[in-house]
């Protein structure tokens, strides 16, 4: 069975994803994007009309199927009715850690480029990104905060912002063991098998909420 040949928008889409991951929107000129793409500027306007229009796309592809899952399962819970702190966070982190999953080989690239541009230097390209998970990420906060009332919105949001930063970090693999971590022989919990990683944040961040949010 032959392979289907990358069209020229395809090949701009995967570069960027995996070059923007590495070296952020500042540190990723046009020119390296359309030289590894086997492309042109001209293509680049002609398909996308600038880079950041070409990184919206890159972000809108990637993170369509994330925000697809965490809607359907957010719905399917809160169908059933009163979800809990831990079924929620599950419903959030999973989607996003199975990008590794569902890309097959290109997971750990969209994982790392989303993870990257989630918390980019840059107001601009958070905002950029915002654009395209906001609907559904506030959809999880505002359950969070319903799912315990025992802890002010303030301190439920605290809890969501380190969420998020957590699972990017994770997907951006900026999370590599420090020296003493090394010297010890210690490897992080589920580093190299991403569902055993899933359960192990998933725990954690279950205890944060629980116990460690204050009114």
């Amino acid at each position: 069975m032959e392979t289907p040949v990358e069209t020229t928008r395809e090949r701009l889409l995967n570069v960027a994803e995996q070059r923007f991951g590495e070296g952020g929107y500042e540190g990723t000129s046009l020119r390296a994007i359309t030289v590894a793409a086997a492309a042109n500027i001209a293509a680049v306007n002609y398909h996308f009309g600038s880079k950041e229009a070409l990184l919206r796309a890159a972000v809108g592809r990637a993170m369509a199927p994330v925000n697809t899952e965490r809607r359907r399962r957010l719905d399917q819970l809160e169908a059933a009715g009163s979800p809990t702190p831990e079924d929620l966070i599950r419903a959030f982190i999973e989607p996003g850690l199975e990008l590794v999953l569902r890309r097959g080989e290109r997971g750990a690239v969209v994982a790392r480029f989303i993870g990257r541009i989630a918390f980019d230097p840059s107001r601009r390209i958070r905002e950029l990104y915002a654009a395209e998970s906001e609907p559904v990420e506030s959809r999880y906060l505002a359950a969070l905060q319903q799912a315990l009332p025992q802890a002010s919105p303030e301190a439920v949001a605290f809890g969501y912002v380190n969420m998020l930063g957590l699972l990017a970090l994770h997907q951006s693999q900026a999370l590599a063991p420090t020296p003493s971590v090394e010297k010890a022989g210690a490897e992080p919990l589920g580093a190299d098998d991403p569902g055993k990683l899933a359960e192990n944040l998933i725990a954690f961040l279950v205890a944060a909420f629980n116990q460690g949010l204050r009114p």
